[in-house]
């Protein structure tokens, strides 16, 4: 207990350093593997949203045991389910599983290191501390995953300082020593940062400390090496993971396009996408998403018409062909092509596809109105309907639209649609 407090004591002088600290961050993967629990279909949820704040802890204990249960391992999901609706429930949870834990006289590591962890996800570090004083309190010794995820918690709640003290406290411990998962955290953390220097440092350290790079390792330098735009040295690190025998994961694959997309490399980047297609990777919705505007901003029609080509050989999943099918509209909408859109129209629904976003549309909408083609406008949008529903930005352009050209027929037959779809 003495080592826990003389860390509260130095953070408590010296105070927070990560006030920017992404809230989704998640720096250890031991308990991430749970899906989010619906309120709708959870009872549990959907009772402990409907009680007030002081009856939490009551409603839990007349919760019958089974139900309770069900959780297994991890609370992940419920706590994380009441996070985004009420971050104090989420806070009174962990309370009640404390309590209950001290009752029952738990006494393995993993139930502690898991609620520690739970506490970061809430950005609650004073829970975390009180966990782990409890822990310690019960006669139950701190191990290297133990710290890890007390770790976590600091650095998900934005508490470098803290984070640090903890990792010192480790190196000079002898029961509890830095482990790779603990090299890893920091390197997450500056990654998720982009602070490229404090990332590349610990990862120094891990090397020196006899530690192998790993595919986490990996895909965290890369990721930060991206984000902090040294690309140079994010495809150095890629060619080094390749030649030591490591795959790649979709996030690197993700991440090396990105910084290819960023420096325009559009040879490179059709290189890179072959050597994904050639690997058998399913192109990702981030990696098509990027590609598209990539193609948009500094390709040609005829160069989205390959890439069109190419996925479509590579039978790749339905919404990658249409998020470029929708590429393709749009660039021919923006240069006011008609007779390509309309085509392109057709073959994105005779596929059994449609479109991806109102924005699409809505584009195409703009190119008819600039052309005055109001009637090939009407074929347009009798074509789509059984394939696409209006919303609300769609129908405001089109009476804008119908407006600005007097055409009082069609602009009355627009409200009236519209007040149909339930959108007065």
């Amino acid at each position: 207990m003495a080592t826990i407090l003389r860390v509260l004591s130095i953070s408590s002088q010296r105070g927070l350093t990560l006030t920017s600290m992404p809230q989704f961050l998640v720096t250890q993967r031991l308990f991430c593997n749970n899906k989010l629990l619906n309120p709708i279909s959870n009872p549990l949820v959907a009772k402990l949203l409907q009680v007030p704040n002081s009856r939490i802890k009551s409603a839990l204990d007349s919760e019958d045991t089974s139900a309770l249960k069900s959780f297994g391992d991890s609370w992940e999901p419920l706590v994380i389910s009441l996070r985004s609706s009420s971050p104090q429930k989420a806070h009174l949870v962990l309370e009640w599983r404390l309590e209950k834990m001290l009752e029952e006289n738990v006494r393995d590591h993993d139930s502690f290191s898991e609620l520690m962890y739970l506490c970061g996800k809430v950005q609650n570090l004073p829970l975390a501390m009180r966990v782990f004083t409890s822990m310690e309190a019960h006669g139950v010794k701190p191990t290297s995953s133990v710290f890890n995820s007390l770790i976590s918690a600091c650095l998900s709640s934005g508490n470098l300082v803290t984070a640090r003290s903890l990792f010192e406290i480790m190196e000079s411990s002898e029961g509890y020593k830095p482990n790779s998962d603990t090299y890893d955290a920091f390197i997450s953390v500056f990654s998720s940062l982009g602070n490229a220097d404090a990332m590349q440092a610990w990862y120094l350290a891990k090397t020196a400390a006899g530690f192998s790079v790993d595919l986490q390792t990996y895909e965290s330098l890369i990721s930060g090496f991206v984000k902090a735009r040294k690309y140079d040295s994010a495809e150095k690190l890629y060619e080094e993971m390749m030649a030591s025998g490591v795959t790649p994961n979709i996030p690197i694959l993700e991440n090396m396009l990105e910084g290819l997309c960023k420096q325009e490399s559009f040879d490179k980047v059709k290189e890179f996408l072959k050597f994904v297609l050639d690997g058998r990777w399913e192109i990702s919705s981030r990696m098509a998403e990027r590609l598209v505007r990539l193609y948009v901003e500094v390709g040609t029609v005829e160069d989205m018409e390959e890439l069109l080509v190419t996925v479509m050989n590579a039978n790749q999943a339905s919404e990658i062909l249409s998020r470029v099918h929708c590429g393709i509209i749009r660039m021919y909408a923006s240069s006011d092509r008609l007779d390509d859109v309309e085509y392109s129209v057709g073959r994105l629904l005779k596929q059994g596809l449609s479109f991806n976003c109102p924005d699409d549309v809505e584009k195409v909408i703009c190119s008819y109105f600039r052309r005055a083609a109001y009637d090939r406008l009407d074929l347009f949008l009798e074509h789509i309907k059984g394939y696409y529903v209006l919303t609300r930005s769609t129908y405001d352009l089109l009476i804008a639209g119908y407006r600005r050209a007097g055409l009082s027929e069609k602009l009355d037959m627009v409200m009236k649609h519209m007040l149909s779809a339930g959108l007065s």
